[in-house]
């Protein structure tokens, strides 16, 4: 019997060694790598989805090695990887499109999206959404790369959703895998 891993973005990985070289230094980058067992991306970047354990592996390894700056780090790495699905995968027109509408349809067809493409940060995880009077949930079951807190989700669900819905977004987590919850758990909400 074979066991299926899961694949995500190559973005859980890239940009939080970009984070490292640019903010520690490109001796940490290659050290966390290494500690990962990922020193087959020190030459290049991973170009396709990933397998999972290999994002988990990294942002545990990053915590580790530098517990008091993880948040922010695991925080811009989100960001950043919000930065690249803003530039290279959600369509300029829809952007426009997204910017101009009333921010509760904006946050509804943004979800849409998001859960087409779920796979590529919830990996295994069992994906789900809901839609709440001014806020959105999310919820990822079994989170293959649920830290505490989760910094890195919420930076990509914080800069997409400011960026595209309203720059008054606050995504709160009210439940983490991490910290022995059966979910992860995301509250976003606008004014």
């Amino acid at each position: 019997m074979s066991v299926v891993v899961g694949k995500v973005g190559p973005n859980a990985i890239i940009q939080l060694a970009d984070v490292l070289a640019d903010r520690i230094g490109l001796e940490e980058r290659a050290a966390a790598l290494r500690a990962a067992g990922l020193a087959h991306y020190l030459a290049c970047d991973p170009e396709r989805m990933t397998d999972e354990r290999e994002a988990a592996a990294l942002h545990k390894v990053v915590q580790a090695r530098l517990p008091q700056e993880w948040d922010e780090l695991s925080w811009e790495a989100g960001e950043r990887t919000a930065g690249y699905l803003l530039e290279h995968r959600i369509p300029k027109p829809a952007q426009w499109l997204l910017k101009r509408l009333p921010p509760a349809w904006s946050a509804r067809l943004l979800l849409r999206a998001i859960s087409a493409h779920a796979w590529t940060f919830a990996g295994s995880g069992a994906f789900s959404a809901r839609i709440e009077r001014g806020a959105i949930v999310i919820e990822i079951a079994q989170n293959p790369i649920a830290m505490p807190s989760c910094p890195w989700h919420r930076g990509v669900f914080t800069r997409l959703f400011r960026e595209l819905v309203s720059p008054r977004v606050l995504v709160l987590q009210e439940r983490c895998c991490a910290q022995g919850e059966r979910a992860c758990i995301f509250r976003i909400g606008w004014t």
